[in-house]
C-alpha cells in the first residue's frame, strides 16, 4: 500500500465530505457481541451528537469525488477543476478498522460522488458496509448515503448492514433543483426514501411476531437541504421539512447554509453567504415541529415568510400571539405550557408533575429548570405576577430583547437582497 497516496486521498475526500451536514449517529442500538469489534450504542474525526447529547467521532469521507453530474452548488461538480480521488472498498474498510482500533473514531459516515451510474456507486457503498460487518465483525455505527436512483435490491442490502441511511434533497423545491441541477430529478430521490420507509415499517411489524428479525436501518433515515442557493423563503423550507417528517417518517432534516464555492450566474454572488443565524433559526423551527407540537404554518408569519433573526421562533410566535398569554401554570394543559418562552420539554413535564402537590411560584420555576428571565412575562401565577403589565406595553418587544428591532430589519433586508 502506498501510504503517501492513501494520505492524499484521505485529505481530498475528507475535505470534500465537509459540505454534508446530515452526519449523525443518534438512534443506533447495535450492541457489542463476543468476537465482534465495536458497539454503536456507547460514546468514545468528525464529531456528531446523539439524541441524549453524547459526542461521537465518525470517520466522515467520500468514496470518491468523481461525479457525472454538474450541479451548480457542488464543489465536486464535473466541470470543476479540482483534484480527483477515489478509495477502493478495501481502503475504506482498512481505514475504518485501523482508526477504530486507535480509538480515533466510533463509526463511519460514507458518502460519494456518483460515478458511472447510481447502481454502480451504491453497490460499492454497500460492499464497504457488508465487508465491515461480515469479514471484519465490525459492530460500530455505519451511516451510508443513499444514491438517488439506486435499485430497491441495493437499498435492501444497504439497510441490512448500515445503521442509518440518508439521501439529500439538496434543494428544497423541485423548481430550484431543476435550475441548479437539471440532470437530477426529485423522483430519483424519493424512490429510495420510500423503499426504506416501507422496509422499516415492515420490520417493526415482523418484530412483533418473530423474535429474530434482521435489523433494517435501525437508526432510520435523514435528509439535507441547502438553504440560500435558490430563492425559497423560510416558510417554504419549513413546509418541505414538515412534509417529509409526516410522509416519510424521517429521523432528521438537516439545513446547510449555502457556501459559495464557484462562480455561476444561477447562484448568489461569491461574496454572499447565507447568515449562520438563519440556518440556526431553521433548526430551532425544526425542533418546535418535532418536540413542541407546532405546525409548520404557525412558526412563520405568512405575510413575512422569513424567520425573525432577532428572536427565536418560539418567542416570535408568542409575540405575535400575545392574546394567548398569560398562561396559568396551575391549570393550563401541557401543550400550552410548552408554548411559554423559556420553558422546554423537560421543564414542562416537571411542571405538570409538581403542580399536583403544590401551588407553583416563580422560585419553583427556577428549580425546575425554566429560563425565568424570559418566562416570567408570560406566566400568571395564582399569587399574581408584577411582570404581566408588560404584555400590553407597546414597547414590549424592545423590553424583552433589550434593544431595538433595527438589527432584524437590516438582516431581513439583506436576506431579500440575496435574490
Amino acid at each position: 500500500m502506498n501510504f503517501d497516496r492513501l494520505k492524499e486521498k484521505l485529505e481530498i475526500l475528507a475535505d470534500a465530505a465537509k459540505y454534508d451536514v446530515s452526519c449523525s449517529s443518534s438512534g443506533g442500538t447495535r450492541k457489542n457481541k463476543k468476537g465482534a469489534l465495536g458497539d454503536s450504542s456507547i460514546s468514545g474525526i468528525c464529531h456528531t451528537y446523539t439524541e441524549d447529547g453524547r459526542c461521537v467521532s465518525l470517520l466522515k469521507i467520500l468514496l470518491t469525488n468523481h461525479c457525472i453530474y454538474d450541479c451548480a452548488y457542488c464543489v465536486s461538480r464535473s466541470s470543476n477543476d479540482i483534484k480527483r480521488a477515489a478509495f477502493t472498498v478495501e481502503e475504506v474498510v482498512d481505514l475504518t478498522i485501523n482508526f477504530y482500533r486507535r480509538n480515533y473514531i466510533e463509526g463511519l459516515f460514507l458518502s460519494s460522488g456518483i460515478f458511472k451510474n447510481a447502481d454502480t456507486t451504491m453497490e460499492r457503498l454497500v460492499r464497504v458496509a457488508k465487508k465491515l460487518r461480515l469479514e471484519e465483525n465490525f459492530n460500530g455505527y455505519i451511516h451510508l448515503k443513499s444514491i438517488p436512483g439506486a435499485s430497491d435490491e441495493l437499498m435492501q442490502e444497504a439497510a441490512l448492514y448500515a445503521d442509518r441511511l440518508s439521501i439529500n434533497l439538496e434543494i428544497p423545491t423541485e423548481s430550484g433543483l431543476k435550475l441548479l441541477a437539471p440532470e437530477k430529478n426529485r423522483q430519483d430521490m424519493l424512490g429510495p426514501m420510500k423503499y426504506i420507509q416501507n422496509g422499516i415499517s415492515q420490520y417493526k411489524d415482523e418484530k412483533k411476531i418473530f423474535r429474530k428479525v434482521p435489523k433494517f436501518a435501525p437508526a432510520g433515515q435523514s435528509t439535507q437541504m441547502i438553504v440560500g442557493a435558490t430563492n425559497e423563503n423560510d416558510l417554504q423550507i419549513i413546509k418541505v421539512a414538515d412534509h417529509f417528517y409526516k410522509n416519510f417518517n424521517l429521523k432528521r432534516v438537516y439545513y446547510s447554509g449555502y457556501v459559495p464555492v464557484l462562480e455561476d450566474k444561477r447562484l448568489p454572488s461569491l461574496t454572499t453567504e447565507v447568515p449562520m443565524l438563519r440556518e440556526n433559526r431553521l433548526y430551532q423551527s425544526d425542533w418546535l415541529m418535532r418536540f413542541y407540537g407546532f405546525k409548520a404554518e404557525e412558526i412563520v408569519d405568512p405575510s413575512i415568510p422569513f424567520l425573525d433573526l432577532e428572536v427565536d421562533p418560539k418567542l416570535s410566535w408568542a409575540l405575535r400571539h400575545l392574546d394567548q398569554f398569560p398562561v396559568n401554570l396551575q391549570t393550563a394543559d401541557y401543550q400550552m405550557i410548552l408554548r411559554v418562552p423559556g420553558i422546554g420539554v423537560k421543564t414542562a413535564q416537571k411542571i405538570i408533575n409538581a403542580r399536583r402537590f403544590q401551588v407553583l411560584h416563580i422560585d419553583h420555576l427556577k428549580k425546575l429548570g425554566a429560563a425565568v428571565n424570559r418566562a416570567k412575562y408570560f406566566i400568571d401565577f395564582n399569587a399574581g405576577n408584577s411582570y404581566l403589565s408588560y404584555l400590553t406595553d407597546k414597547n414590549f418587544r424592545k423590553i424583552l430583547i433589550g434593544g431595538s428591532s433595527s438589527k432584524f430589519h437590516t438582516q431581513f433586508s439583506q436576506q431579500l437582497s440575496l435574490f
